[in-house]
């Protein structure tokens, strides 16, 4: 397993699904406050997992340029942060506009009835 993350387990799990994935989840935030296109994440989230492929190295002696764990650093990230742009654009929507739109689950919103003609 070491040799497909290119760390130990435990370093995975901190540097990779805690630290990067909490990055990558502000990261989401972040954007979505801003009102920036979903896809303007996109490089954030390919710099976060660089910074993580370069934490495990520098740390821990895992391996730099390990592609497996760098695409599954990427994958983790990218998720996190597309989780966190949608749920955050979902409430910003509601919360910016409560007589156009409601909410309609955790990551949309759908137009109020009254609103509708």
């Amino acid at each position: 397993m070491e040799q497909i993350l290119g760390s130990s387990i435990g370093d995975f799990i901190f540097v990779s699904l805690i630290l990067g994935g909490g990055a990558g989840f502000l990261t989401g935030q972040g954007q979505a406050q801003g009102w920036a296109k979903g896809r303007k994440v996109i490089p954030f989230v390919i710099l976060i997992a660089c910074a993580t492929r370069f934490l495990h190295y520098a740390l821990f002696g895992g391996t730099l340029l390990s592609p497996t764990g760098f695409i599954i650093d990427l994958v983790w990230i990218g998720v996190c942060a597309t989780v966190a742009f949608r749920m955050t654009r979902a409430a910003k929507m509601v919360r910016q506009y409560p007589w156009l739109y409601e909410r309609a689950g955790l990551f949309g919103w759908r137009d109020r009835p009254s609103a509708t003609r």
